[in-house]
């Protein structure tokens, strides 16, 4: 199993998503510095983290506990990407384009999580690589 979460395209997908959550949420309001602009980002930065926590775990189960916890932020990402459209704190430009990258990270983290799940040692590190393409 590859445990270099450098060489996962899905980390470094997952790491362009968080860098686009920091740059979009510095216009909302100042007022939210400590609301959702600091809930929004922390929760960005928690996938691209899980994926690398993962990745050095000693079993694939617990490598795959990690993947479906990044998974779950990815929906909660969602959540607040949406709450902020509602609020005009986004236009739907820039809503559609990073909630676009969310789909592609969560899609990519299924991908991994049912490899790291359903197949066997010398398979996996086989399609681990595919997975996150």
């Amino acid at each position: 199993m590859p445990r270099a979460f450098r060489e996962l395209d899905v980390w470094h997908v997952a790491m362009e998503l968080a860098t686009e959550i920091y740059k979009v949420s510095e216009a909302f309001p100042k007022h939210e510095l400590y609301g959702l602009t600091s809930q929004i980002r922390r929760c960005a930065v928690s996938v691209p983290s899980n994926i690398a926590e993962g990745s050095q775990r000693a079993t694939s189960r617990d490598y795959a506990n990690f993947i479906t916890i990044a998974k779950g932020s990815t929906a909660e990402l969602e959540t607040q990407l949406i709450l902020a459209l509602r609020l005009g704190y986004l236009n739907e430009s820039t809503f559609q384009h990073v909630e676009g990258l969310s789909f592609r990270v969560a899609r990519m983290l299924s991908k991994l999580s049912s490899v790291l799940r359903t197949a066997s040692r010398e398979e996996r590190e086989k399609r681990i690589t595919r997975a996150t393409r």
